[in-house]
């Protein structure tokens, strides 16, 4: 009896859970205290010969990476060999879980009732073969049940769904989804910022996948919400061409894309009547390593400043800089 009672005083939590269709959920009081929902929490999963009991073991995410590559030298047959069958379903049993940090960027009011739908989805999504038809639904289920009267609530909604799509895409490269999302979910976001954050993030995907030809089509609509503020908000005009650029800096572009991204760069640097942003213009261009139409603003930028202007000496070392600067642009092949 008194081996009993100092293991019961041992225990820091006692609850009894039911395993339902989409598995088995962490007590709510129990998640709070245990977990941050922004970090990413990895546990390893023991099931004795008896198999009366499942216990989880929390391990740090370099623990788990060694454990699931420990004797298996082969990436594609660690694939199908970790495959095994839960329930009727298979899922693999290379660390899959939703990455809640990711989804929520922005806070709403029935983020917690949304939640346990998108984990139900991502499962769905797991599966081998792929539950899409149920897992849509889901998804489905989530944008039309908790939408609210508040047109700004809503536009969380749908964005905290479509970066819940995106991780979907790339984890089990599901790129057809992109369409999807560009059609049945853009249209509905009521939000300027919002709308266009969603477009940088599916050019983004869509860069990472080489669907260069949705990029194309993303890239055509941020430049179009960009062109659709008045011309009195210039800070929010450079501010969306600089994530813009962020996005598509350091990867591959098609000669389309750059045709894109040149012409409206300096649409807006020959527009611009404040040194400042002319200036910004030529550094957005020299980040996509368009030189020679970065330096040729430059030298237009020179011409223009009165001898006396604080932006003599900023702009002569850009020149400088630009005229030592190899002429390369990132070309898909």
């Amino acid at each position: 009896m008194a081996d009993k009672k100092d293991s019961e005083e041992d225990l820091f939590f006692e609850d009894i859970v039911k395993k339902t269709k989409t598995g088995i959920t962490f007590p709510k009081e129990l998640r709070e205290d245990l977990f941050n929902e922004n970090d990413e929490v990895y546990f390893k999963i023991i099931v004795p010969k008896e198999k009366n009991k499942i216990i989880l073991e929390m391990i740090s995410q370099e623990e788990a990476k060694n454990h699931t590559k420990k004797g298996i030298p082969d990436a594609e047959k660690q694939t199908k060999s970790n495959i095994k069958s839960i329930g009727g379903a298979k899922y693999s049993k290379a660390i899959l879980a939703p990455n809640w940090g990711e989804y929520f960027v922005y806070d709403f009011k029935s983020k917690e009732k949304v939640k346990p739908i998108l984990e139900s989805a991502f499962y769905k999504f797991a599966e081998t073969p792929i539950n899409l038809e149920d897992a849509m639904g889901r998804l489905k289920y989530a944008l039309v049940s908790f939408l609210s009267s508040t047109k700004t609530e809503n536009a969380k909604l749908y964005f905290s769904v479509i970066k819940f799509l995106i991780d979907v895409i790339e984890k089990f490269n599901l790129p057809n989804l992109l369409d999807w999302i560009f059609e049945k979910i853009i249209p509905n976001i009521d939000s300027k910022f919002l709308y266009e954050q969603a477009l940088l993030e599916l050019i983004e995907v869509s860069l990472k996948t080489k669907r260069y030809e949705k990029a194309e089509l993303f890239i055509f609509y941020v430049l179009k919400n960009i062109d659709d503020y008045p011309k009195s908000e210039l800070y929010n005009i450079f501010n969306s061409f600089k994530e813009l650029v962020k996005k598509v800096r350091f990867v591959e572009r098609t000669e389309k894309i750059d045709t894109l991204l040149k012409e409206k760069l300096l649409e807006y640097g020959e527009g611009a009547q404040d040194p400042d942003y002319k200036i910004q213009i030529v550094e957005f261009l020299e980040d996509l390593n368009y030189i020679e139409f970065a330096y040729k603003l430059a030298k237009e930028i020179q011409r223009s400043l009165p001898p006396e202007s604080s932006k003599v000496q900023e702009v002569r070392k850009i020149i400088k800089r630009l005229y030592t600067t190899p002429i390369t642009e990132n070309k898909r092949e």
